[in-house]
């Protein structure tokens, strides 16, 4: 049997009705924080500790919030699509897994939608990964791209694998697909356009980015959580 990606059996409660009511609370004190130039991870603990947050929670807050002008900051440069994207290969795939079994999914500040999953390095293939990978590619082709360009970080266990996946599954697509393994995939983003991905840190140095996870989460049908207000 396998294990839902991005799920542990402890969601139900953190991120229950009365929970959200909770970490909504929390996040404004979090998101006044920082936008008072406090860190995140920070105002995090402290406003965790004061709250009594699980790790779990107090992740989410870190991944949904960002200051006032980063947001404003993201926002402005979000396209809704291009002829070329470059593809944060591992951070979409794995959302769209997550989405796809079902655990938890959260609309954040940026408008970006980001999970809890912390595979640090190690990753496999699982049943849900072909769905992913079509889904990408299905809304890609319906926003008229010409090319896609998926970057897999090296480093990452099975990033070969993964590969050839996505290679089999896109041979059926029009647009070009260029699939690359390598080393530091973030800094090969910087300064790109039409950049998929919901790193926090991509999105604030790349020149454009389309918010093609919330496109397959619409098509899907997915609901995000939102746990700021």
């Amino acid at each position: 049997m396998n294990a839902k990606r991005g799920y542990v059996p402890e969601d139900d409660r953190n991120f229950s009705l009365s929970a959200l009511e909770t970490l909504r609370t929390a996040s404004r004190h979090v998101s006044y924080l920082i936008n008072e130039g406090y860190d995140l991870k920070q105002a995090s603990t402290f406003v965790g500790n004061h709250f009594l947050l699980s790790e779990r929670q107090r992740l989410a807050i870190m991944r949904s919030l960002a200051t006032k002008e980063q947001a404003e900051e993201r926002k402005a440069k979000e396209k809704t699509s291009g002829e070329e994207v470059w593809i944060d290969g591992f951070n979409t795939i794995i959302t769209l897994e997550v989405m796809l079994s079902d655990s938890l999914l959260f609309f954040c500040m940026d408008g970006a939608i980001r999970d809890l999953a912390a595979l640090r390095g190690t990753y496999r293939i699982i049943p849900e990964t072909s769905d992913a990978v079509r889904l990408l590619l299905d809304v890609l082709e319906e926003r008229g791209i010409k090319s896609a360009n998926i970057l897999l970080d090296e480093p990452v266990s099975n990033s070969g694998r993964l590969k050839a996946l996505i290679a089999d599954v896109g041979e059926r697509y029009a647009f070009a697909l260029d699939i690359r393994i390598q080393r530091d995939v973030d800094r090969a983003l910087f300064g790109k356009e039409n950049v998929i991905t919901s790193d926090s840190v991509i999105l604030d140095h790349c020149k454009s980015w389309i918010n093609g996870i919330a496109g397959c989460l619409k098509r899907h049908g997915g609901q995000p959580l939102q746990v700021w207000a």
